[in-house]
């Protein structure tokens, strides 16, 4: 620990902790390159040095923070709210202040540029794609990629409480697991530029609908149909995702996915030789007749009469 503001950082957290200062510190954390720590916000709310309304800005070194409850920040002079299984990368050259607005869950590690200079090949932190984008550095994650992320932390914690002679190692390996995590979720963030947390949703919304597609057997089934499925996968509310969508296309989710599955319904009744049955079926319908009311509502005519019309020849 080298720098003003991880000493100051930390004269923060022990009152917060109730613990002494050199409790706070890794084990042989004097014998390496760099500093880390990994911390649970839910400790810091057993005391009331930490309290909802309170803003913490981002200092000097590097943070990766799960955030697992409702909050709100001002982040590259925007203003974010934060829903539940948020991962925030925060650096010294973006501005970033959280308020949380309740009881906080979620994890949080710090680390200095040093600490992973021995695995980037000479580069800074800095110099990662991650990190050369436009400062747009929070990302809503998908349950596999919370859970994932939550392991990730948990393994954090694991390794640093340890005794194994090269813990800091794999803890660099996990830090860059979470940047890699980052890098690909930005990739995706930047084929849609606009930052407003509504954008980010219904573009996320529209890649997760448009991704089922198309399909290829009779055996494959459409695993996400209703509004409820994408909030769900989503994780956020269904009233949300129905306000968000109904207000950046004008059209709400039901009818959203109900326009990509009759889409993919035409297709497949005129580019295969499927059955109505199995149409139905890999579209997730019970049965043809449930299938043949939902088609008309889209094209007017039954399923069997579209296919029929299509092999006309004009």
């Amino acid at each position: 620990m080298t720098t003003t503001s991880l000493n100051t950082l930390y004269q923060e957290l022990a009152p917060c902790t109730s613990l002494d200062l050199s409790k706070l510190l890794p084990g042989g954390i004097q014998r390496e390159v760099g500093h880390f720590n990994v911390f649970d916000l839910a400790d810091f709310w057993e005391t009331s040095q930490l309290r909802p309304g309170m803003s913490y800005p981002c200092r000097s070194f590097y943070k990766i923070s799960l955030l697992r409850s409702q909050s709100r920040a001002e982040y590259a002079n925007q203003t974010i709210a934060i829903e539940p299984d948020t991962l925030v990368f925060s650096t010294p050259k973006v501005s970033f202040q959280w308020s949380p607005a309740e009881v906080q869950q979620g994890q949080f590690c710090l680390y200095s540029a040093e600490f992973l200079l021995p695995v980037l090949g000479g580069l800074t932190p800095d110099e990662l794609p991650l990190f050369r984008a436009d400062g747009y550095l929070v990302f809503q994650l998908t349950p596999p990629e919370a859970a994932r992320t939550a392991f990730i932390f948990s393994q954090m914690q694991e390794e640093l409480a340890s005794d194994y002679a090269h813990k800091y190692d794999l803890l660099r390996a996990y830090v860059l697991e979470l940047l890699h995590l980052g890098q690909k979720r930005q990739a995706t963030t930047a084929l849609h530029p606009a930052h407003s947390a509504a954008a980010r949703l219904t573009s996320r919304f529209a890649e997760l609908l448009e991704r089922q597609f198309p399909l290829t057997t009779p055996q494959q089934r459409v695993p996400l149909r209703t509004a409820k499925d994408f909030a769900d996968y989503l994780a956020v509310h269904v009233n949300h995702l129905n306000k968000v969508l109904k207000d950046n296309t004008g059209r709400t989710t039901t009818d959203l996915i109900g326009g990509r599955l009759a889409q993919e319904a035409k297709a497949l009744l005129r580019q295969t030789d499927w059955t109505l049955w199995e149409i139905a079926d890999s579209l997730g319908f019970v049965d043809v007749a449930h299938f043949s009311h939902f088609f008309r509502r889209y094209a007017a005519v039954s399923p069997g009469a579209f296919r029929t019309l299509e092999a006309v020849p004009v």
